[in-house]
């Protein structure tokens, strides 16, 4: 088995991205920590439980940070609605699974003590969790094997020109663990929008004909529709690229590089400054998506999804 543990700001894109890897025959979640990011922590944490209940869940799932460690929370709410969930029609029932009363970062700390090093994480949101941890505690950054993170850009930004939104977040976060020597794999919006889903990807969840084949389906199309609202534009995969990189070695090809987040730029707070030139110009402390297979990442995220709503 390949357990991992799961961050998120659980929105859409997020909850597909988990049921990604919770389809993967070999692969087992140990607990969700969850994140203020496409929403607020309450918002979030009742996206999750709501999640755990309909998708029968069964790992822990813990409430983390509520701001970054710098300054407000910035929200997606704008672009995903008040509940990260944008629909063509049918929510998340409302029936809940439990809250697990341990705080998300010390069950991340109790987690990676346990479990057999090196550990993988999979981060969907701002890296606010994570790097409070590592400030606790940073011993514990060499039990962290892999971080595989969906945030950050080689290029232009889509929170702002320079700033993917999960680093815009909360950059600060980005460089403590960075800092602390974590082996990061950034998938960022390059790679993510190599991958894109349509219209006609939801009508597919649909006509399974299953409770929960509408529910994907619907929400899959209302997350098309921010693309277009007439939903004839692909929309990019964000979270469930990165999962299908995890998941699937074949989803993804990888450069090393040199990554740091700017916190001080008036107009560029938040970008991940890559710098390809590695040994010559920096030492790499980071591994960047490059190349999706988009035909790969589709299928591994879709047919999960299948698998879910049947």
């Amino acid at each position: 088995m390949n357990p991992i543990w799961i961050d998120t700001d659980l929105g859409f894109d997020d909850l597909a991205a988990v049921i990604t890897v919770a389809q993967q025959p070999g692969w087992t979640i140990d607990g969700l920590s969850l994140v203020a990011g496409n929403a607020p922590l309450p918002v979030v944490t009742d996206n999750a439980l709501r999640a755990a209940h309909c998708f029968g869940w069964r790992m822990p799932i813990h409430a983390g940070c509520a701001a970054p460690l710098v300054g407000p929370l910035v929200t997606a709410q704008n672009i995903l609605g008040e509940d990260a969930m944008a629909s063509a029609g049918a929510q998340l029932p409302q029936e809940r699974a439990a809250l697990d009363a341990l705080p998300a970062v010390d069950a991340l700390a109790v987690w990676l003590r346990q479990a057999a090093a090196p550990a993988t994480v999979l981060a969907l949101g701002p890296l606010t969790n994570l790097a409070t941890l590592l400030q606790r505690d940073p011993t514990l950054a060499p039990r962290i094997g892999r971080l595989v993170w969906m945030g950050g850009s080689a290029g232009p930004g889509n929170h702002t020109a320079a700033a993917e939104f999960n680093a815009a977040v909360d950059p600060e976060a980005i460089n403590v663990v960075l800092d602390a020597g974590v082996p990061l794999e950034m998938v960022g919006l390059d790679a993510c929008r190599q991958a894109r889903v349509h219209a006609a990807d939801a009508d597919a969840l649909r006509a399974l004909g299953t409770p929960r084949g509408r529910l994907l389906g619907d929400l899959l199309l209302g997350y098309v529709r921010i693309a277009s609202p007439d939903g004839r534009l692909p929309m990019s995969l964000y979270d469930p690229t990165a999962a299908a990189a995890l998941v699937d070695a074949d989803c993804m090809e990888w450069r090393p590089a040199h990554v740091v987040a700017e916190c001080e730029g008036r107009h560029t707070r938040g970008m991940t400054v890559v710098e390809w030139r590695v040994p010559r110009k920096a030492a790499a402390n980071a591994r960047v998506a490059h190349i999706a297979d988009e035909a790969r990442v589709r299928r591994v995220v879709l047919d999960a999804l299948a698998a879910a709503a049947a």
